[in-house]
């Protein structure tokens, strides 16, 4: 007799997941080395347990080497008492190394991106330290959703909407074999094999907007449009990651050809991507609006100027153009995580709208300024 059917679903997710990483020729190790190590980011609930719980099962088949990292964010009373169970709970299901790391989480763009970027900050220290090959995670389908219409809410545009992707990260590190597999299903999985899960307080806080979206939004639009929102949603993510992909590799091209300053690109694409996760639509937070400044002095661009010919600009389709704006000033120093859809809308109307405007200023100290045929993007 097989495995109960969630539990056969998950593994199936992670030896397909593993399989990956090992004909990778970016994530393999050389010939003759030891196996390749995979960790999985462990909170102890029930999405990152059935996760590690199949990670143990499938990497010894394959050959590879299972490890897991907890983090503690110090939020909670008796957090690094429940971080030290989580990482025995991972030993005993034959996981080694394993980790327990304490951060310190700031305040920048709210609590919940705050603590995703501590999280994300540990779990890289920890891959590099131990020369892991991949980390994965464990969303699902429901997180999907979830990303998606915390998306949707900020009007932020197509990439947004992409959600999370099932490869990010440095080197593609960070892998989602359950965006796939709804939350019911991975829950189910551990209450066949006995898991023992922990479920966050914070995920039913209604302080917090995912957990709001997740309690309240999403029941209302299914008993509204019927079932089937999750799924939609998850879909609408996986096209909206295809057509912003696209979209991204034409504006690649298009700065190269707009571009008049003689050094390269320093930007990474426009969709270049934290990893995201369940808290990363909160990214999003209340951000000061681009700014006027007073008049720029015209003459030549400082060194890091990037320049860009307005006349090629204007000929571009618009969101083909945004995207090239973005990327201009993130090579800029404008920091991505704080360059939002309204900044680039008062850098585009310098190219749509020209009536002799003053410069603007990004996040980052970043000015943008129009000096006759040319935008000119420096830090100041």
């Amino acid at each position: 007799m097989g495995p109960h059917p969630a539990v056969a679903a998950i593994r199936l997710a992670v030896r397909r997941v593993l399989h990956d990483v090992l004909v990778d020729p970016s994530t393999s190790p050389p010939a003759r080395a030891a196996a390749p190590l995979v960790l999985v980011a462990c909170s102890g609930g029930a999405d990152s347990m059935a996760l590690a719980s199949a990670l143990a099962f499938e990497a010894p088949k394959l050959g590879v080497r299972a490890g897991g990292v907890t983090v503690d964010h110090g939020l909670q009373d008796g957090s690094e008492v429940r971080a030290a169970e989580v990482a025995e709970r991972l030993r005993l299901l034959g996981l080694e190394p394993v980790e327990c790391i304490g951060v310190s989480v700031g305040r920048d763009g709210g609590p919940e991106a705050a603590a995703r970027d501590a999280r994300y900050a540990a779990l890289d220290t920890a891959a590099e330290r131990h020369g892991a090959v991949a980390v994965l995670l464990g969303h699902t389908r429901d997180d999907q959703a979830e990303t998606v219409l915390l998306g949707l809410a900020r009007g932020s545009g197509i990439r947004s909407l992409s959600g999370m992707a099932q490869i990010s990260g440095a080197g593609g590190r960070y892998r989602r074999p359950f965006l796939r597999l709804d939350r019911q299903t991975v829950r189910r999985a551990c209450l066949a094999q006995s898991l023992p899960v922990w479920d966050d307080p914070h995920n039913v806080d209604p302080a917090y907007t995912r957990s709001r979206v997740r309690h309240e939004a999403l029941p209302i639009l299914e008993k509204a449009l019927g079932k089937g929102v999750v799924e939609a949603l998850a879909r609408t993510a996986q096209l909206s990651r295809d057509d912003a992909d696209a979209l991204d590799a034409w504006a690649a091209r298009a700065e190269a050809e707009v571009r008049t300053d003689v050094r390269p690109a320093k930007a990474a694409p426009a969709g270049a991507e934290a990893p995201a996760e369940s808290g990363a639509a909160e990214s999003g937070a209340a951000e000061p609006g681009a700014a006027e400044s007073g008049a720029a002095e015209p003459g030549a661009a400082e060194p890091d100027a990037v320049e860009l010919d307005a006349v090629g600009l204007h000929a571009l389709p618009p969101a083909v153009r945004r995207r090239v704006l973005r990327r201009a000033a993130i090579a800029a120093g404008a920091p991505a995580g704080s360059l939002f859809a309204r900044h680039i809308e008062e850098v585009d109307r310098l190219i749509t709208g020209w009536r002799g405007q003053r410069a603007l200023n990004l996040p980052g100290r970043v000015e943008v300024r129009r000096e006759g045929g040319r935008l000119v993007i420096r830090q100041g």
